[in-house]
């Protein structure tokens, strides 16, 4: 409500109790008129001038500052030269805003330094696993060069094994922080996607047959499939997730690609039929290490980055990428391209 309408009511109020006290004891419409209009006049000017004065003129200021403080601006700039034509109304809806804006930012801030700590936890899990492996070859190696050069050997291909599993996950860490940084750009050009997903499968098959999956596309794609994308970066999208399928695989199984055509992209679907997922991890599936099964995990390798590695890929490409999936039935992976034209 605006000024001008609050002070009008108010000031009608009281010229109306005062002309009908007049009223009463006087008994006179020209009396009742009289002072009916003398004290809304009186009334009027007195209440604007007091409300404008000690009420109005702060409550615009305070509008004012709310107002540009949430643009952004910084104190000298938010005393600028914008006005409300009605903050009191807009005062209390800019402060129920801003309260709600500052709730979801603190709990946003919050979500972030539970993700920091978690994030520094499984680095350290991470990076001591393989140290403290080395270590110990090493430490029995020496002990055992010399007398027994054989199991000597078994150790330091253990040790090597796991200088390597160290080697990938600094790696993995470091496309992550370029991917997130903009250091690793995306260089668009067009390509058939069909060709790619072959050479994928035709490169992974071997990995495939050792555990007896089947690598296949659902339909035959004779037509070329033509999107816009960084080529090398979807490689390794197609790689993560493919290799994740035969991981959590099941022996005799089987992973497909599918592709949907949309408006102005392509939905494309990596399903299996391995062991699934609860529907309780599906949510954290993409954070960095977050592991379903620990035991499982460790057995099958991995630095635990590979999906979150594909969601930074995709996120870089302005693109999705979805996962539904059921336990002992199997898992799906969709995510999207833009048409190459």
């Amino acid at each position: 409500m605006k000024l001008s309408v609050l002070v009008l009511f108010t000031a009608l109020a009281v010229a109306l109790s005062i002309g009908l006290v007049n009223f009463y004891f006087q008994h006179s419409l020209y009396y009742l008129a009289i002072s009916f209009g003398v004290s809304f006049l009186s009334s009027f000017l007195v209440f604007y001038y007091l409300l404008e004065k000690y009420i109005y003129t702060k409550i615009k200021l305070i509008y004012k500052l709310i107002h540009n403080l949430k643009l952004g601006k910084d104190l000298k700039d938010a005393l600028g030269e914008y006005v409300s034509a009605d903050p009191i109304n807009d005062v209390e809806q800019e402060v129920k805003e801003w309260a709600g804006a500052k709730k979801k930012e603190i709990d946003l801030l919050k979500k972030q330094e539970q993700f920091r700590r978690e994030f520094l936890s499984n680095v350290s899990h991470e990076f001591k696993t393989p140290l403290f492996a080395i270590q110990g070859y090493i430490e029995t190696l020496q002990d055992c060069i010399e007398d027994d050069p054989d199991q000597a050997m078994i150790f330091l291909k253990k040790a090597g094994n796991n200088v390597e599993r160290l080697s990938y996950l600094i790696n993995d860490l470091d496309v992550i922080s370029k991917l997130e940084t903009g250091e690793s750009p995306i260089n668009y050009q067009k390509f058939d996607f069909v060709l790619l997903a072959k050479e994928v499968m035709d490169n992974l098959e071997d990995r495939a047959k050792a555990k007896k999956i089947t690598l296949f596309f659902k339909d035959k794609y004779t037509a070329v499939t033509m999107v816009k994308a960084d080529r090398e970066k979807i490689r390794q999208v197609l790689i993560n997730l493919i290799v994740n399928s035969i991981k959590y695989g099941v022996e005799n199984g089987e992973t497909a690609i599918k592709i949907f055509e949309l408006h102005d992209q392509f939905l494309i679907e990596v399903t299996d039929n391995g062991i699934g997922i609860e529907e309780k991890h599906l949510l954290r599936l993409f954070e960095r290490f977050y592991r379903i099964d620990t035991h499982r995990a460790r057995e099958v390798g991995g630095t635990g980055l590979g999906l979150a590695i594909v969601k930074h890929i995709l996120e870089a490409h302005q693109q999705t990428i979805s996962v539904r999936s059921t336990p002992n039935i199997g898992t799906t992976f969709a995510f999207t391209l833009q048409k190459g034209g």
